[in-house]
């Protein structure tokens, strides 16, 4: 499980430093996941690392790479 979430944040990661900030729903689709529980397995990784911006409107998140 461990290399399929690296392997989910690394494609979340590669979406954001190709197109910079985006909300959530894009960069699902920007890095090719196929579920919210992929994107959100990422955004962990990445937060985890300290690697991750996420920035909370009314609806929308968005993210972005420090």
């Amino acid at each position: 499980m461990t290399e399929t979430v690296g392997t989910l944040a690394g494609a979340v990661w590669t979406a954001l430093n190709e197109n910079g900030a985006m909300a959530s729903k894009d960069v699902k689709k920007a890095a090719g996941l196929k579920s919210d529980k992929e994107l959100y397995l990422a955004m962990g990784w990445l937060l985890r690392e300290d690697k991750l911006n996420v920035v909370e409107d009314a609806k929308t998140l968005t993210l972005s790479l420090k």
